[in-house]
């Protein structure tokens, strides 16, 4: 008997392996042997039941489609003419395909199930590409659920996302589903949450580290929907997602804490008002304008703009870290960010290099203010700002 996935069809036949023996066959009387032996053949038939899987209704599958839909747009690929096949077992090849992917969705929900099962026989290989393609998510999709909370109210609104997007709404619950199946997972363990991930998804190191993002900042609920942050994409989120984890999280001074990737330093947070100083003392103020004006002199192209907007831009940066002690402020950072920085560079029509050279010089020359004594809180919060500005501004 086969077992489940293992069949004949269009896309794939089981293994048979079989031997014929010759014997020959003896005569009724006992010793004796016919004149003439008489030969009987013995067949040894073995059946494996590897399931075969084929990538591309395995793709169609997570899209959404149904088996009729499928069916079509495997027609239209040209594959009955390159096999030879009827479309009677096209359709039915398609159902096979089908039934054993809803048995194996299951053990997809906790991968690590799928790899201890002895009922489907799949290569390792193939058990990782089906997490991985199980996993996988549409940028546009993630786009519209970033920073929301991962509830039965967003989940009312995949229909929307479904129609505004062209993702079938099969595989919008499908990824929402899953990124609230890994913050579930995850949400109260310890360590690293990358890790985290790979260990209890078996996700792959790129793949955990968009999850762990996506986590992060559902849990944190950063705003990411309003229309001036539109242009950023996913991976713009992500990357500022993975330098905040890195250095403003409990896990970025205590690798012993709960939730240590998951929750930003409070204590931190608080700290961060004592900034203010650098805006708020007129002399250090001057002094930190002076120090970036004569560094970037004859190396910036838009000096004049920047001389003349230094002040604006210095209160924007550190307001914005002030702030940070409210949850509401908190969400809003990236919406901070961009009125308070890129755009304002934009309008003076700032190059990206000049860019990186004002925040290389901004943040260096704090270290050279005598009456400034938060070296180190200001590099914890400039050095991920950084890297986070140059990847938000996109000129």
């Amino acid at each position: 008997m086969l077992g489940p996935g293992a069949r004949s069809g269009i896309s794939a036949l089981p293994e048979v392996a079989w031997r014929r023996h010759a014997r020959p066959q003896q005569c009724p009387a006992r010793g004796a042997r016919a004149p003439g032996v008489a030969m009987t053949s013995e067949l040894d038939i073995f059946v494996g039941n590897t399931t075969l899987i084929d990538e591309d209704v395995y793709r169609l599958w997570l899209d959404g489609y149904s088996v009729t839909d499928a069916v079509a747009l495997r027609v239209r690929s040209g594959i009955l003419e390159q096999t030879g096949a009827t479309a009677a077992v096209l359709q039915s090849d398609t159902m096979d395909h089908y039934r054993t992917f809803h048995m194996l969705e299951r053990l997809l929900h906790a991968p690590p199930k799928l790899l201890h099962q002895l009922i489907f026989q799949i290569p390792p290989s193939r058990q990782a590409l089906l997490i991985e393609r199980y996993y996988a998510f549409d940028e546009a999709f993630v786009r519209e659920v970033l920073g929301k909370k991962l509830s039965k109210g967003t989940k009312k609104d995949l229909d929307d996302i479904s129609t505004k997007t062209g993702i079938t709404l099969k595989s919008c619950r499908r990824q929402f589903d899953n990124f609230k199946r890994v913050f579930k997972v995850v949400e109260e363990m310890r360590g690293s949450l990358v890790d985290n991930i790979q260990q209890h998804f078996l996700l792959s190191d790129r793949l955990a580290r968009d999850y762990a993002a996506i986590v992060f900042f559902a849990n944190n609920r950063f705003e990411t929907g309003k229309k001036k942050l539109q242009y950023l994409s996913f991976g713009d989120f992500a990357f500022c997602a993975e330098l905040m984890i890195q250095n403003w999280t409990l896990g970025a001074v205590d690798s012993q804490m709960d939730d240590m990737d998951m929750d930003l330093d409070k204590e931190f947070l608080q700290d961060l008002k004592e900034l203010k100083v650098l805006v708020a003392d007129k002399d250090l103020l001057d002094l930190h304008k002076s120090l970036v004006c004569t560094a970037l002199r004859g190396k910036l192209g838009v000096f004049s703009e920047m001389e003349a907007n230094f002040k604006n831009l210095s209160r924007g940066l550190v307001n914005v870290a002030a702030k940070l002690t409210h949850n509401k402020d908190v969400r809003d950072l990236f919406v901070d960010l961009v009125e308070k920085f890129v755009e304002p560079c934009r309008s003076d029509h700032w190059p990206l290099s000049d860019v990186r050279f004002f925040l290389n010089q901004y943040s260096a020359s704090v270290h050279s203010l005598d009456g400034f004594r938060h070296q180190t809180l200001w590099d914890r919060y400039m050095g991920t700002l950084h890297g986070c500005l140059l990847r938000l501004y996109h000129d």
